[in-house]
């Protein structure tokens, strides 16, 4: 049969796979890829979490269904955490819920509140899951602009006067991927506050919170007052403890909103492993300067890759936070657009970034470099580029 599948048939071909089409052969015909393209902890996850993961596999009576929620325990312990890290109190067994990732939270959530022909507000570029989940629940997405200013806002008005139906959700990330922008609080409160009198729901995305370089900390859209009224926030395990692969993340806020994503996912799943999630409540409850750690780790690889590649003749503005570098694409290279740039670096430089386009049209003019190797191999990258950059 050749009939195509609706819900399949409104998703483009995934970008990133041509990048991929490439760099598979070439490390398969022994050429030395760099890979920077995708946001892949690769340090290991701290050992007092594995230790946790290991003495809990070991009793039988985990290896049952889980709950699909999330056990207590953990649920409590990301409670402490919004309470210690922002100031947030957040009821465990209402206004919280564990998730497979924030990915796989925020794609259930979109299924649960979107219906045929409703409007959804996502800024352009963005994480594919973002607009994608809510096109695959049948929905139509509406760009907006990513930076948090008044053209932000100004987009917003425009949104509700002219969509038809008025606007259903709305989705932030900051810090953002793939841009590294930052939000303050100050435009989160204008953000409620509009969102509160038109009637629009708040998906905020939140999953680099604790990756940050200055003295600021990212914040909260929850610490806002009135912001549980429209908003709920998804938060992960994965750049955080460097925990990618064990699909640990979380969804806190609104009510209705945690009710309708714990109804969706009742039907779906039974939670993560139950092991994993106790490993995850000794990494919540547990000593946090492994944190830090990996925050000055990214910290000193972002400088090395600015510095480097600035000397190299590619000026790439310093991000504030989040583990992506987001590089505009050299003038001499302009024409070719994110995506030929990215497989011509890869041929070229061995080097693997991820196109700008991957992440919606108005990131063609980009390339996203990830923090994802250690200081050796980003000096190494670096003098590839320069050697392409000058041929």
């Amino acid at each position: 049969m050749d009939q195509e599948f609706h819900n399949v048939r409104r998703l483009p071909p995934y970008v990133f796979a041509e990048v991929d089409a490439l760099k598979i052969p070439a490390r398969a015909a022994g050429e030395d890829i760099i890979d920077l393209a995708m946001g892949n902890p690769d340090r290991p996850t701290p050992q007092h979490i594995v230790d946790k993961l290991i003495e809990t596999v070991a009793d039988p009576r985990t290896h049952r269904y889980s709950n699909s929620r999330g056990i207590p325990g953990l649920r409590k312990a990301h409670a402490h955490y919004y309470m210690r890290r922002f100031g947030v109190e957040i009821d465990p067994d209402s206004e919280n819920i564990v998730t497979l990732g924030s990915k796989e939270g925020l794609a259930n959530l979109a299924s649960a509140i979107s219906a045929p022909g409703d409007v959804m507000l996502v800024p352009n570029p963005s994480y594919p899951i973002h607009p994608f989940g809510f096109i695959m629940s049948g929905a139509s997405v509406r760009n907006i602009p990513i930076t948090p200013d008044q053209t932000f806002f100004e987009a917003l008005e425009r949104a509700v006067k002219h969509s038809v139906p008025k606007p259903t959700a709305l989705i932030l990330n900051y810090p953002n991927n793939p841009t590294a922008q930052l939000a303050n609080l100050e435009f989160y409160e204008q953000v409620v506050d509009f969102c509160r009198f038109h009637g629009i729901w708040i998906l905020s995305d939140l999953a680099y919170s604790e990756i940050y370089y200055n003295e600021t900390q990212p914040p909260s859209v929850l610490q806002v007052k009135g912001a549980k009224d429209v908003a709920i926030e998804f938060t992960s395990m994965s750049k955080t403890y460097n925990m990618p692969g064990w699909r640990i993340g979380f969804a806190a806020g609104n009510k209705k909103l945690v009710g309708a994503l714990t109804r969706i996912k009742s039907y779906l799943d039974y939670g993560a492993f139950t092991p994993v999630q106790v490993a995850a409540i000794a990494a919540l409850n547990g000593p946090q300067d492994r944190v830090e750690e990996i925050r000055q780790t990214y910290k000193e690889r972002r400088d090395v890759l600015i510095n480097g590649l600035a000397a190299a003749g590619w000026d790439i503005p310093s991000p504030e936070a989040g583990m992506f570098a987001w590089a505009p694409i050299p003038e001499k290279f302009a024409h070719l657009g994110s995506l030929e740039f990215s497989k011509q670096l890869l041929r070229e430089a061995k080097v693997a970034v991820a196109p700008g386009v991957g992440f919606g049209e108005h990131g063609n003019s980009h390339v996203r470099i990830g923090l994802v190797e250690n200081t050796q191999r980003l000096r190494q990258a670096i003098r590839n580029i320069k050697v392409f950059l000058n041929s």
